[in-house]
């Protein structure tokens, strides 16, 4: 059950049930991550803003959702690696990919780097190393790119510590533990 009960629809504050309508019309649907962000129009709006500015990132959605997996499992978040895995293969990733970025692993050298430094950044609180941050340059990653990886990261740390503070009911297809 629940830690924090999604308000009820017809009680939000305006600003939050116009989120809630745009969350609707673009996917069809509420989540339950985003009616229980709904008590506060301003975490729904951090949320949408960050969401939104990644959607014009430089790295592909497939990635995009790699590092929500390498960060959900480092956090061990069950709401978002259920969210993610689905996601993601809606996205293209396919059953060994998932379970790939869950271990931050992926077959392309510089999608792998890209995972492994997304992992040392939510693990180390963004403390990263000069020879951590050469490794992911020396794979190919632009400055720009460093920086949408960092700002993937934050948002799903948002959404990861979310979810363990409100603990909301998982609406997705539930993914195994990692063996």
């Amino acid at each position: 059950m629940a830690r924090i009960q999604p308000p009820d629809p017809d009680q939000v504050q305006e600003k939050s049930k116009k989120f809630l309508d745009a969350i609707k019309a673009k996917s069809g649907r509420v989540p339950n991550i985003f009616k229980t962000m709904a008590h506060s129009p301003v975490a729904l709006q951090a949320y949408l803003g960050m969401s939104e500015a990644l959607g014009n990132a430089k790295l592909p959605v497939k990635v995009r959702e790699q590092i929500a997996l390498a960060v959900g499992e480092d956090n061990q978040c069950h709401y978002c690696l259920a969210a993610h895995a689905a996601i993601g293969k809606n996205a293209g990733l396919s059953p060994e990919e998932v379970e790939g970025a869950r271990r931050a692993r992926a077959a392309d050298p510089k999608t792998n780097a890209i995972l492994q430094f997304a992992r040392k950044l939510s693990a180390h609180r963004g403390n990263i190393s000069d020879q951590e941050l050469e490794a992911a340059r020396g794979a190919g990653c632009s400055e720009e790119e460093i920086f949408e990886i960092l700002t993937a990261v934050a948002l799903n740390l948002f959404t990861n510590y979310f979810n363990h503070v409100a603990d909301p009911a998982i609406d997705f297809p539930q993914v195994p533990p990692l063996v």
